[in-house]
């Protein structure tokens, strides 16, 4: 299976206020398995870029001014993107923006079907915990010490172990901000997806609070003798 981490960077919260993305990144992973190839693109809004999203990202219109615009670079995300499924935090944000800029320059929009929300999964498995990208880095003990300001490159690799950790713990040598592998290697790495991670040094500490603990306990005994719970301690 083939999954697409990715994230953007914009010149603000609304494309329906004009504003634009500046920035897209993406991680490739295969049978959850990150294969090295990454997509990595400025972009020109082709208008000014405000204080407050300067402030988020660093990218400003001097830097930007030179990039190609959105409708020169669609040809080539789309490709890389394929059919594969799309892994996002806070993916209504960024398939409003991506299917906005397609709309102006007269593509279709990507299925929205096509998007899992790590922040939706977070929140799901995490209730009432802060559920950010840097609040999920600290759950987990992902290394985003080189986050100093929102990237979208670096942004979807941190996110793609975030990930891995959301759907049942990180795979080895993910190898962050690596460069893209060439065309043969990138090719190849399919056929290597069978490799088993290595077990953990040390087992994660368990996660179950008390309270939880309390509270199953308290649900089980409410099903009473005949769940399968019970019949299951009982042999």
């Amino acid at each position: 299976m083939r999954e697409i981490v990715l994230d953007t960077e914009t010149t603000g919260i609304d494309p329906g206020e004009g504003h634009r993305i500046v920035e897209i990144g993406a991680v490739e992973l295969f049978n959850h398995l990150p294969t090295g190839r990454t997509y990595h693109q400025y972009i020109n809004p082709e208008r000014p870029m405000p204080k407050e999203a300067f402030e988020v990202h660093g990218l400003g219109d001097d830097f930007l001014r030179d990039k190609p615009v959105f409708r020169a670079i669609a040809p080539d995300f789309l490709a890389f993107i394929g059919e594969a499924r799309l892994v996002i935090h806070n993916a209504a944000f960024d398939m409003k923006f991506l299917n906005a800029e397609l709309s102006w320059v007269g593509l279709p929009p990507i299925d929205a079907a096509r998007a899992t929300d790590t922040l939706v999964m977070a929140r799901s498995r995490f209730p009432g915990s802060p559920a950010s990208l840097d609040a999920l880095c600290r759950r987990f003990g992902v290394d985003n010490s080189a986050r100093d300001k929102h990237g979208a490159l670096l942004d979807s690799e941190i996110l793609a172990e975030v990930y891995l950790e959301l759907i049942g713990g990180r795979q080895p040598d993910f190898g962050l901000s690596s460069a893209e592998t060439s065309g043969a290697t990138a090719a190849a790495m399919p056929a290597a997806t069978g490799a088993r991670p290595r077990p953990r040094p040390h087992p994660l500490p368990p996660r179950l609070t008390e309270a939880e603990a309390e509270a199953h306990e308290a649900f089980v005994a409410r099903l009473g003798q005949a769940a399968i719970w019970t019949r299951r301690r009982q042999t």
